[in-house]
């Protein structure tokens, strides 16, 4: 069974969801059943699958031995290492044999559970994380509602929510809400994403026109696909994201959001504070910020902020593209997106911007500028931009 895409998904989720609202409206602790939901909804998945069964199996013997090795000891920096490494070790192999189609390693949802196992390393070596019970931590690794694409919550969070009763006034609120961000998702992915997807099918330009000019009609096309596959895309992973949301709030879990209004961002920066929020601040707190640290305690770029955060704008959106896959248009993307925020870092300092930011023509300008450069990105994303190329060379 495939979640969010399957239609006997969506009466299962619904029916745990409401057997979740009544324990919730009794003031019970929801975490056990929530438990016991997880574990039938991960043998839907992978039963039809073993090879994956035994690859997850794999993934969370090694990442819970990691862990808990490291919080016997949390300060040792080479018990952190090689935790970190045992951790990242499924994911790397999954994706240089991806590209080989041997798929190694590789099961649903291994990207989202390798970014909460080692957000869990790395906060256990800072500290933050002193102890932790093993049913709590592979509850938050494989809690169904977010498995398969996100949001990526973090730990601490999750544990707190786990261990919150709620009182009967506020559980009651908290699941109505989750049922209309269920719905809403629904509608978002159903109806909004066919459209998006149905678009793409139709031709920009009238029969005749196309006859006269066919290099025009070449990119339109090519012009026209780019902005539905931005829209579709948006409307695919946001309804995922919503329905995730949505489920989580109904046992309990206040999964964070992961899309605002990504399309009325003003520049390259805002558009990642609403774009799949919980990747983009996760790079942002345990790469990028890391690397500034890391690069001023040892002296790099001669202490120069500018030339760490530029640098360290490339590093981190590479490394998100890496993360979606080796391929050339994944990467070719992330790189992207890290010279357009290392640009616009730059952009930002200067004086024609500060005087200028608040006015209306000022932001309508670097809004349409920043749209059409995200547009371009999908269509890098999605290996279109060749597409684009026959297009242009067809002039």
């Amino acid at each position: 069974m495939s979640f969010y895409d399957d239609p006997i998904f969506f009466p299962l989720s619904l029916g745990v969801a409401l057997i979740a609202g009544i324990i919730g409206a009794f003031e019970k602790p929801i975490r056990p059943f929530g438990c016991f939901a997880t574990l039938v909804f991960m043998v839907l998945l992978f039963y039809k699958t073993p090879i994956q069964a035994a690859s997850i199996v794999f993934f969370l013997v090694l990442s819970t031995i990691a862990s808990f090795w490291l919080l016997r000891k949390s300060t040792s920096k080479l018990r952190f290492v090689i935790a970190l490494i045992a951790t990242l070790a499924p994911l790397v192999v999954f994706k240089i044999t991806e590209t080989t189609h041997l798929n190694l390693l590789g099961f649903i949802g291994i990207s989202y559970l390798t970014f909460k196992a080692v957000q869990t390393v790395i906060e256990i070596h800072d500290g933050l994380i002193k102890q932790m019970s093993l049913v709590d931590y592979l509850y938050f690794l494989l809690f169904f509602p977010t498995i398969i694409s996100g949001p990526i919550d973090r730990s601490r969070r999750f544990y707190d929510d786990l261990h919150t009763t709620l009182s009967r006034h506020d559980y009651g609120l908290l699941f109505c809400k989750g049922l209309l961000l269920f719905g809403a998702g629904f509608i978002y992915k159903e109806v909004f994403g066919t459209f998006a997807h149905s678009f793409a099918t139709i031709g920009p330009l009238p029969n005749d026109i196309v006859s006269q000019a066919e290099w025009l009609y070449n990119i339109a096309a090519q012009i026209k696909d780019a902005w539905a596959y931005s829209f579709y895309l948006f409307f695919d992973f946001a309804g995922y994201s919503l329905m995730a949301m949505g489920l989580s709030y109904c046992f309990g879990v206040k999964t964070p959001r992961n899309f605002k209004a990504p399309f009325a961002a003003l520049n390259i920066k805002d558009f990642w504070n609403r774009w799949h929020i919980t990747l983009s601040f996760w790079l942002r707190d345990f790469v990028f910020m890391r690397f500034v640290r890391f690069s001023l305690k040892h002296k790099w770029f001669n202490k120069n902020r500018l030339a760490i955060s530029e640098t360290g704008y490339i590093l981190n959106m590479t490394l998100m593209g890496m993360w979606h896959g080796l391929s050339v248009s994944y990467i070719a993307y992330g790189v992207y997106h890290g010279v357009l925020l290392a640009i616009t870092e730059l952009w930002q300092r200067t004086t024609f911007h500060k005087k200028h930011k608040n006015a209306w023509w000022y932001k309508f300008i670097t809004w349409g500028f920043t749209i059409n450069l995200v547009v371009f990105g999908f269509a890098l994303f999605s290996d279109q931009i060749a597409q684009v190329m026959k297009g242009l060379l067809k002039l």
